[in-house]
């Protein structure tokens, strides 16, 4: 309980310092500051980041809100410019300048040669990510880790942080880094099944029509704060569901893929001690395991039933690797014994994606006769698929 409080209370801290925005009239070179009160590490000296002026973007708002969850940028003052004789005096500066120099702070990506990814810059086995980096992506990689240990200082393990920082980077930091670098999700359009990457957030669209160009009475300065806080928002509230949320999900599904061979000797079929969101989970998993055979049904328990649920050959996708069998689709109850063959099966998708028994040994029943079935049957791709 007591690391609960201090972890609520740790979060709430920082999110009330970024609501508290101080108004600062707009002029040519925009310098504001949010009234951030250190207790402990005290800088001698206020800070100040740098960034360019005019139209703002998802990559250096968000940059600007990490550094200021670092101890030593807290009380930091944001200098927005292109002034590059003004850029010189600051401590640190993202995404303008035309340098990208870890050693002098500078956090720039727009160089004709710059071609950094998470992948060379933090050098990590198991982490190959090809997106080309923003200056969010830039710093996040640089300082994430280090935020991330702030936010949560009851995590004592590296494995766990580390865990955390890539799930954040997967599904905040990627997609800002590939839409403002211009990278498409389908470079190739007829010979690729998954994306480049996914939209979790569309923050870069939110970011972008904070600029109001149309309405006089706007300042650019305010619509600047505002992002801030409205990304750092959304920047607290998937860390903190990362944590919460996630990472248990996680262990569910590790537990189950470990188990699989217990459940059935084919080693396709896994069950779930309970109802989580397992599908990033396994893909991840199957390719940090380098899992063979591959996942092909999943069991968990339901509200009223267990579940029989197959494996999509690409995340959130219909498409799956095994279906249920075509004779199973849409039938329910005494119809669907009929077809099975297996006593109490309750329900079967007409797109064959998902079925429940009253039993888990039923669920599993019909996991292990779909698998035998090998039915490769196709689901109505139009047809709009639910649970039920």
């Amino acid at each position: 309980m007591a690391t609960q409080y201090t972890l609520l209370h740790h979060v709430a801290y920082i999110s009330i310092r970024f609501f508290n925005l101080i108004k600062s009239p707009f002029q040519k070179t925009s310098v504001f500051s949010f009234p951030l009160k250190m207790t402990s590490n005290k800088v001698d000296k206020q800070m100040k980041i740098g960034t360019h002026d005019g139209t703002f973007h998802c990559d250096e708002v968000l940059a600007c809100v990490l550094l200021k969850m670092l101890p030593q940028y807290m009380n930091s003052t944001i200098v927005r410019t292109r002034n590059q004789d003004i850029l010189d005096k600051c401590d640190i500066v993202v995404d303008v300048g035309g340098i990208y120099n870890p050693s002098i702070h500078r956090y720039d990506h727009h160089m004709r040669d710059f071609c950094e990814t998470a992948s060379t810059v933090l050098k990590k086995p198991n982490f190959n990510r090809k997106i080309k980096l923003s200056s969010a992506g830039l710093i996040y990689c640089h300082f994430g880790h280090e935020i991330l240990r702030n936010i949560f200082p009851h995590i004592k393990e590296d494995r766990i942080i580390d865990q955390i920082f890539k799930q954040i980077y997967d599904t905040i930091i990627l997609e800002i880094d590939a839409i403002d670098n211009g990278i498409p999700m389908y470079p190739d359009l007829l010979d690729q099944p998954e994306p480049e990457y996914y939209i979790h957030t569309d923050l870069s669209s939110l970011v972008k029509h904070m600029n109001e160009w149309t309405i006089k009475s706007t300042n650019n300065q305010e619509a600047f704060e505002n992002a801030m806080a409205m990304v750092q928002r959304v920047f607290m509230s998937f860390v903190t569901r990362t944590e919460k949320v996630w990472l248990p999900a996680r262990e569910v599904v590790q537990n189950a893929i470990n188990g699989r061979f217990e459940i059935d000797p084919s080693g396709v079929i896994m069950e779930l001690s309970r109802p989580v969101p397992w599908q990033q989970h396994l893909f991840h998993l199957e390719k940090e395991m380098e899992l063979s055979p591959t996942i092909k049904f999943v069991i968990f328990p339901g509200e009223e039933n267990y579940r029989v649920q197959c494996v999509p050959q690409v995340l959130n996708s219909f498409i799956c690797r095994i279906f249920l069998p075509s004779e199973w689709g849409g039938l329910r109850d005494d119809a669907l014994v009929a077809a099975c063959g297996i006593e109490g099966a309750k329900f079967v998708h007409a797109t064959l994606f998902i079925g429940g028994h009253k039993t888990r040994d039923g669920a599993l029943a019909m996991a292990v006769a779909a698998y035998e079935s090998g039915k490769l049957s196709r689901p109505l791709e139009e047809c709009p698929c639910s649970d039920d």
